[in-house]
């Protein structure tokens, strides 16, 4: 089994910092997205993106990863044997990792200890119910808003009756976004899994949410923040300024004295809740002009005299 370079699929050193691993991991996503891509391999590439960011954008995974990376992509320690067997490491955050969702690279280093891959784990070598499945459904923060279905396409394991794996077959579903779904949860739609034998009834397939990162709005929880840039006379003088939402844009009015990292809060502009909305917080940040005349720098001058008694860095 090949060894992944994950940093190399971002993009990014090996001694990058979450910030810019994020912000790789942002743009890629973003690009391969299969809904907006016209990459022929986008939804390969995506899911390859995705792999690379659930390993490197956790502290645990990414020293587990680090350490075999060190050691030229083989396992260390008693029981290591290389990617051959499945199971070897457990994922950081507990959860189970289903052959569809990422690669054998992946599954073998994070993927749940002694999961066996037929799905047939009783003595006999057998079991009647399905097995369940677990894959990933990527959205946009915009399609939290939306009402109508989403469609998704999965691979259905299937196996004959002795057990063995046959040929996979695809199947396509419409989904209705639940209202508050967040990133990370998993949606449970009973009796979509893997078929039964005999009798027996199929599995499960659950969902697992994964919000594409956007380009304009950060996510914590059920709220959203954008980052609202604001001249040093905007931010000293207040005003009215045209920002961003989900919904479209609206006019946000600026208080005077308003300072750098200050938040303004849009109430009920976030992502839909159970019961309720989350708020769009404005986060603003001010920007000086990129260079300035002599008459601009006059100005300034005067400024500074003027409030010769102002030290921002003892304004505490």
């Amino acid at each position: 089994m090949d060894f992944k370079d994950y940093y190399k699929t971002l993009d990014v050193a090996t001694d990058a910092d979450l910030k810019a691993i994020k912000t790789a991991y942002r743009k890629l996503a973003r690009k391969f997205h299969p809904d907006v891509s016209s990459e022929t391999d986008a939804a390969e590439r995506f899911k390859e993106v995705a792999e690379a960011y659930e390993v490197l954008g956790d502290e645990k995974k990414r020293a587990e990863y680090d350490e075999i990376r060190k050691h030229g992509g083989r396992q260390q320690g008693p029981g290591a044997s290389g990617f051959g067997g499945a199971g070897s490491f457990t994922g950081s955050q507990g959860g189970s990792y289903n052959e569809q969702d990422f690669s054998d690279f992946f599954s073998s280093v994070f993927g749940e200890r002694g999961r066996r891959a037929s799905g047939f784990d009783d003595a006999s070598g057998f079991r009647s119910r399905g097995r369940d499945i677990e894959v990933e459904m990527p959205i946009f923060l915009e399609d939290t808003l939306a009402e109508e279905s989403k469609q998704i396409k999965y691979a259905l394991p299937h196996y004959d009756a002795n057990g063995q794996r046959l040929q996979d077959i695809t199947k396509t579903l419409n989904v209705r976004i639940p209202q508050g779904v967040a990133d990370g949860e998993r949606i449970r739609l009973k009796g979509q899994g893997a078929p039964g034998l005999g009798e027996g009834p199929a599995g499960d397939l659950y969902l697992r949410v994964r919000l594409v990162p956007h380009p304009l709005f950060d996510v914590e929880a059920h709220n959203l923040l954008t980052t609202v840039p604001l001249a040093p006379w905007e931010a000293a003088l207040g005003g009215k300024i045209t920002v961003p939402t989900l919904q479209g844009k609206i006019q946000l009015t600026i208080p005077p004295n308003s300072q750098s990292g200050q938040r303004l809060r849009i109430k009920g502009r976030g992502l839909p809740m159970k019961s309720g909305t989350g708020d769009l917080f404005a986060v603003l940040k001010v920007v000086m002009p990129p260079s300035a005349d002599e008459p601009t720098k006059k100005l300034w001058q005067q400024l500074a005299e003027q409030q010769a008694g102002f030290d921002p860095r003892n304004s505490a």
